[in-house]
């Protein structure tokens, strides 16, 4: 998936939705300013297009699905309340994934503990951390744990940066945008982040050997 599909996918979706929601044709931005106007159910036609990809976006980010669901309830708290102070500058998918992203990373500082709940790992994204695929279930298994165990090093700020950019396929100007910083912060974060995850990953990079075949 590329980072351009990546957006524009669910803004291509919106004939799809029209069946199930009444009004769901609308688009993003008519729906939140249907919401900002007084729409009672505007809001959740628009959370509802969008809650897989949010929702993958704080369970990749956050690492344990409680703490997952707490971080994207205080993300769609804030944009509920915020939702006026949407100013167009970008894709209200984009909007929407920077107050998940935001809600995530508070709730991570705030929180000492990390838990360890085994990463969702996308396959699909697996060679951008230099990891091989293999197929058998339990390599599987024993790799998800290892890029798992390698991304809780990494802080939380370089964490999301790779989330959105290496496993979730955005661009790094979308990125920047949904974190609220600079492109070159972003391109700095995920460099780091990629050259700590290089020692730990060096293991998966390589097949195994037949030697003993």
């Amino acid at each position: 998936m590329t980072g351009s599909a990546a957006a524009s996918a669910p803004e291509e979706s919106v004939a799809e939705d029209a069946d199930a929601h009444p009004g769901a044709a609308r688009t993003d931005q008519e729906l939140l300013q249907a919401h900002v106007a007084g729409d009672p159910t505007a809001f959740s036609v628009l959370v509802t297009r969008h809650k897989d990809r949010l929702w993958a976006v704080a369970l990749r980010t956050m690492r344990n699905p409680e703490e997952a669901a707490d971080a994207l309830q205080d993300a769609y708290i804030s944009a509920f309340r915020r939702a006026g102070s949407f100013r167009g500058d970008a894709q209200v998918t984009t909007w929407l994934h920077r107050v998940v992203v935001n809600a995530c990373l508070d709730r991570i500082r705030r929180n000492k503990v990390r838990a360890t709940d085994p990463l969702p790992e996308d396959p699909e994204r697996a060679s951008e951390l230099g990891v091989v695929e293999h197929d058998d279930p339990l390599e599987i298994k024993e790799r998800r744990a290892d890029v798992n165990a390698a991304l809780h090093q990494l802080n939380a700020d370089q964490r999301a940066a790779l989330v959105l950019v290496d496993m979730e396929g955005y661009s790094v100007e979308e990125a920047a945008t949904m974190l609220g910083c600079a492109v070159g912060t972003v391109k700095s974060r995920c460099s780091r982040g990629r050259a700590r995850l290089v020692p730990l990953l060096r293991h998966l990079r390589e097949p195994p050997s037949d030697g003993d075949g």
